[in-house]
């Protein structure tokens, strides 16, 4: 049987015989798909690799694809090739592809006789490539009008990804022919170009900003099991509707610092997590039940995790999350808390008969207060005299206004709350006390286990301390002087773009889009991993950690994630320079530096450690706290010695609430700071933040509107102020940019969640405890 033109090394093997008798039998079909070319030599191929890899720097990560999953969800090549006209161009004929002809769909398709890769539409240069993206997250279309790349289902790379490969920040190690056993699941999905690991945000300025952020998402990926590596051809999954990108990974950083040795903290296991996620729930459950037995209320909203923080800033412990080690014990914000819910919580109020239901309950909560503690006869006069006259009143007032109610009740506060505090005050410190003693049992028990899984793995708590040359280095991320252990399989299916990693039966969810971006950051910033096999297991780790600390509360704790909009950091960028956030998370961050709360698990997609404990000599920052009034006062003390001690240029721009009745410490020291070089005020209600759980919630959740004012204080030395001067055109570029992302959100979503937010906020009128 006469052989197609261009296989003349495939042998017929009987197969016209049987193609002559289904043609006999009416069968027309062609023989199924099946990979070829399998004679391309070994050189070859590494010339290719090496063509791919021109221009990249060989530092921090390598990504090997394992055999047999390059080509699924891709039509494989046929057995038998018909010869078509060839209307290639010379760059993807140099890269392997030819135009070949399918019997079986009657239709022309394109093969890489390198990659063994089948595509139905012509392919672009440098877009497949089965070594950068283990995971095939990344494989993103451009969405546009008139662009016939878009509509072929492929992505045409613009001009900033062809120039990142020359950035001096732009790290990837060269390839390794290795064999490959991965533990941790591997996706099979197309992936993006060489050199290219992430889609740069565009950061011009004007109308079209935000819609110049739009791309598609990564592409859809049928549901598969790690271990699994089916040979069978999967139908090409179709791209899902566009979303945008709240992230620009390709901005290198101007932070110096002076070079720092790893850090001794034990690395992340899972087992380890399980076990600490379910003690600091029980902590959890611990203060609930206190606050309920002994002074009638139910815990202050996120004052749990506000404790968490407050209590980390100045803990010694050796956990990275519960507290151990911390002078003094009881936490003046958990204290402050608690007491400003007694004897009732006071929450916001729009209506007269609520004021008047507020009142009554208050005086009866004060009167039981009184009546059940041990307080000296006179307090118990005063406060029942209070009481009584107050009932008197409502029974008078039958038709009084809210604002007659409200000033009855600041009255009655201000004549019976200091007795009852100086009533609750033993009980309420005994309650923090109590929470923090439970907490350093909890991480006795958690630590033991740690170094029980070490011992098992023959890893020593003790390392040497390598030595650490005095000389200014640009930052980078966080390193563990204890080596890794081997870390256990997690599977990884998809449920719409919901990716789910599942350990145990534990589920931890995040967004396809996030798990493309921590698979970034992983591949800038992770030294120890290059072949993606504990990438899985550390992300299920850093899920976990989060959702200890946010707790199981619908939208709990993401106020303390929350963080700026897109387009006001790219004028952050733009503007005054700023490359590097101060409080951030691989989840929430903007750029690819940043600081974060846990450097355990936080280190392997770019943390820099706690903001704390980091001392940059120069660079531009910003910085958006976490809304704990002691966490922000250790902030403004450790950036003015910063400011203090470095003669290089350094810059902080600070986002911190506006809250004057009282005004926060951490406000007023700014103010009166002789850094503050300028101050702006953004209006409640005229300006957003991105939700703490913008990696799983609805992309019309997150973004939300201020319920507070937000000051911007300009904190520099001299140098970083003739660097980054707040000229007006400047400031007046970053309020634009502000109103700019008010405008682009519906006002639908914008009205729904600040409703959302104000109930969250709701609380006592006196407290300045707000969030995000």
């Amino acid at each position: 049987m006469r052989r197609p033109a261009g296989r003349s090394g495939i042998q017929d093997g009987g197969g016209g015989r049987a193609l002559k008798r289904r043609r006999e039998r009416g069968e027309h079909r062609a023989l199924p798909l099946l990979t070829h070319h399998t004679a391309v030599s070994r050189t070859d191929a590494k010339e290719m690799a090496s063509e791919n890899h021109s221009g990249l720097q060989a530092d921090p990560t390598v990504i090997v694809q394992p055999a047999g999953t390059a080509n699924k969800g891709q039509p494989s090549s046929p057995k038998s090739v018909k010869p078509v006209a060839q209307d290639l161009s010379d760059e993807l004929v140099q890269a392997g592809w030819s135009k070949c002809w399918s019997k079986r769909e009657n239709r022309p398709y394109y093969f890489n006789k390198f990659t063994n890769q089948s595509l139905w539409e012509m392919p672009v240069f440098g877009q497949h490539d089965i070594i950068s993206d283990p995971l095939g997250l990344n494989a993103t279309v451009e969405s546009g009008e008139g662009d016939s790349a878009a509509d072929n289902g492929q992505r045409k790379r613009r001009h900033s990804e062809d120039m990142q490969q020359q950035s001096a920040n732009n790290f990837k190690k060269p390839r390794i022919d290795a064999p490959l056993t991965p533990t941790t699941p591997i996706v099979p999905i197309s992936p993006i170009a060489v050199g290219t690991p992430s889609t740069p945000v565009s950061r011009t300025s004007g109308t079209n900003l935000v819609e110049e952020k739009q791309q598609l998402a990564p592409t859809s990926a049928q549901t598969v099991s790690a271990a699994s590596s089916s040979s069978s051809s999967i139908p090409a999954p179709a791209p899902i509707r566009p979303t945008a990108v709240y992230w620009d990974l390709d901005i290198p950083t101007n932070a110096v610092i002076k070079e720092r040795p790893p850090i001794e903290m034990l690395p992340p296991h899972p087992d380890v997590e399980m076990l600490r996620a379910q003690l600091t729930l029980k902590l959890r459950q611990h203060y609930q039940e206190l606050c309920q037995q002994r002074e009638g209320i139910e815990p202050p909203r996120d004052s749990f995790n506000r404790w968490l923080l407050e209590r980390k800033a100045i803990d010694k412990g050796k956990d990275p999350l519960l507290p151990s080690d911390c002078d003094p014990i009881v936490s003046p914000s958990m204290f402050r808390e608690v007491m400003n819910d007694i004897p009732i919580r006071l929450s916001r109020i729009k209506y007269r008969e609520e004021a008047r239901r507020l009142l009554f309950k208050y005086a009866e909560s004060a009167k039981r207060m009184i009546e059940s503690r041990n307080a000296s006869p006179d307090v118990r006069k005063t406060v029942k005299w209070n009481v009584e006259d107050t009932f008197n009143w409502l029974r008078k007032e039958p038709s009084a206004t809210k604002e007659d109610y409200m000033e009855r009740l600041e009255h009655l506060r201000k004549q019976c709350g200091p007795h009852v505090a100086a009533v609750a005050k033993d009980s309420v410190e005994a309650i923090c006390g109590k929470i923090y003693y439970i907490s350093s049992e909890y991480v006795k028990r958690v630590r033991e286990k740690h170094l029980a899984l070490l011992k098992e793995c023959n890893v020593s708590e003790e390392v040497e301390r390598p030595e650490v040359m005095d000389r200014l280095v640009y930052c980078y991320p966080l390193r563990l002087a204890i080596p890794s252990t081997p870390l256990p399989r997690v599977d990884l299916h998809f449920e719409n773009e919901v990716a789910c990693l599942r350990y145990k039966g534990e589920v931890r969810k995040v967004s396809r889009n996030y798990l493309s971006k921590l698979e970034q950051l992983y591949r800038y910033n992770c030294i120890d991993d290059v072949r993606f096999e504990k990438f899985l297991t550390r992300v299920w780790c850093l899920l976990r950690r989060y959702q200890s600390m946010f707790g199981l509360g619908t939208h709990e704790g993401t106020g303390l994630q929350g963080a700026l909009p897109v387009a006001v950091f790219e004028a952050l960028n733009k503007q005054f320079g700023v490359t590097f956030e101060c409080f951030a998370s691989p989840l929430n961050c903007y750029f690819r530096q940043y600081c974060s709360a846990f450097p355990d698990t936080d280190g392997y997609f770019g943390s820099r450690g706690s903001f704390l404990t980091f001392s940059p000599v120069s660079g531009s920052f910003e910085a958006n706290p976490p809304f704990g009034e002691e966490l922000m006062e250790s902030m403004v003390t450790h950036m003015e010695e910063l400011l203090g001690r470095s003669s290089e240029p350094l810059s902080f721009i600070v986002f911190v609430p506006e809250w004057r009745n009282p005004p926060t410490p951490a406000l007023v020291r700014m103010e009166e700071s002789k850094f503050k070089r300028h101050q702006i005020l953004v209006p409640a209600y005229e300006h957003e933040y991105r939700s703490g759980a913008q990696h799983i919630c609805k992309k019309e959740d997150i973004y939300y509107k201020a319920v507070h004012s937000t000051a911007l204080i300009f904190l520099q030395n001299d140098t970083g102020f003739a660097k980054w001067e707040p000229l007006p055109e400047r400031v007046q570029q970053l309020m634009a940019a502000y109103k700019l992302t008010s405008k682009s959100s519906s006002s639908s979503s914008s009205s729904s969640a600040a409703s959302e937010k104000e109930q969250e906020q709701s609380g006592d009128q006196s407290s300045n405890i707000e969030h995000h």
